[in-house]
């Protein structure tokens, strides 16, 4: 058996849950993506109280690594290091964007009214996928995974315009999701996509940490950094010195 502390404190609304074997039993989240800090560590201990179970029963931690806000993947990771640190278990590290497009994935052939129309006889395999989390102004942070969760463009930053992923809708329809894909979705006339509003599922995320759980694919708590994908500069930045949000 395994028992899985999972984190993601990655965009407007957290997560924790705990998972058993990949299957999720106890979840709380919190919307206000202000009080991330504040609420994640007190979480923790009520899930944990409530599952019967003592932090030491845990075989990992896993947290949604990146990209997202800067603040709140500090705030996740951090927590994670210092469990596991504590408790001498190993840390798992999953992308945001990853399990964001796994979650459309698992949801894609739903009978939500609010899932993106699809054409008869066709299923998850004939999309590609692309989240998109919102980096202020005309940027978001972004990727592209086919229906295997295979990456068909690598996470980055990007400021959209209206010929973004122009090349690759002339082939491919793709469902475009998460709260960036609003800013795309006013500017994207082509016929091949489509957008609906799916944000990281934590069921997602545990089905993907236990995934790396069972083939003991591990992150270093040493060197393991956020994937913030692009530095935050201020005005009053100096060379050589970064400044985070």
């Amino acid at each position: 058996m395994s028992l899985i502390l999972n984190i993601d404190t990655a965009i407007e609304t957290a997560s924790i849950t705990l998972a058993e074997d990949g299957k999720v039993f106890r979840s709380a989240t919190n919307e206000s993506e202000k009080d991330h800090a504040g609420w994640l560590q007190p979480a923790i201990h009520i899930l944990m109280r409530g599952s019967g179970w003592p932090l030491q029963n845990l075989n990992a931690v896993a947290v949604s690594i990146g990209p997202g806000s800067y603040t709140g993947l500090r705030i996740g990771l951090s927590t994670a290091k210092g469990l596991c640190y504590a408790l001498k278990i190993p840390l798992i590290t999953v992308g945001t964007l990853e399990a964001m497009a796994f979650s459309a994935i698992q949801n894609f052939e739903t009978s939500d009214p609010n899932s993106p129309p699809q054409d008869p006889g066709r299923t998850a395999h004939d999309y590609l996928f692309c989240p998109m989390i919102d980096a202020r102004r005309t940027e978001v942070f972004t990727a592209v995974y086919d229906s295997s969760l295979n990456e068909v463009v690598k996470p980055h930053a990007l400021i959209l315009n209206q010929h973004s992923f122009e090349e690759l809708l002339k082939g491919h329809k793709i469902l475009f999701l998460g709260n960036g894909s609003i800013k795309f979705q006013k500017d994207c006339q082509n016929a091949h996509a489509m957008f609906k509003k799916i944000a990281l599922d934590g069921v997602a995320l545990a089905t993907l940490t236990y995934r790396n759980f069972i083939g003991n694919n591990f992150a270093g708590l040493a060197y393991t950094e956020p994937l913030y994908l692009k530095e935050f500069f201020t005005k009053d930045h100096e060379p050589g010195k970064t400044n985070f949000k």
